[in-house]
């Protein structure tokens, strides 16, 4: 029972240390907030901080939920553009040799880029 009872203390102290982390965060992304509203706020939350976080979190839970959504909204776009696997490796060896014959890579890429396309692991092979 006593293990029991140590594993509920561990998660509800893990769960408050979320809580602060996610607040102190909070405070920060506030552009709003006065410099000194911030350091009084976590001030409070480390010499009251149960109440702290409860007050916090009860007075200011909406705008926490705006900011996070605005801030997600605001993130760039992840590029995911992945290039297409080629059909043959007789076309890839085909372009690298033309790139070969143009001078844009040198007999050392070349190498490479044949012995990938004929899926070798090492460049010698």
């Amino acid at each position: 029972m006593d293990f029991f009872w140590w594993l509920l203390w561990i998660f509800w102290f893990v769960a408050y240390i979320y809580v602060v982390i996610v607040i102190i965060t909070d405070l920060f992304r506030d552009e709003k907030l006065n410099g000194w509203f911030k350091a009084l706020w976590i001030i409070a939350l480390v010499f009251v901080p149960f109440l702290t976080a409860l007050v916090y979190v009860i007075a200011r839970g909406s705008g926490m939920a705006a900011r996070a959504r605005a801030r997600y909204v605001s993130a760039p776009e992840v590029d995911d553009y992945k290039p297409a696997a080629s059909a043959s490796p007789a076309d890839d060896i085909a372009k690298a040799k033309a790139l070969l014959d143009a001078g844009s890579i040198s007999q050392g890429e070349f190498e490479a880029l044949k012995s990938k396309a004929l899926g070798n692991q090492y460049f010698g092979a």
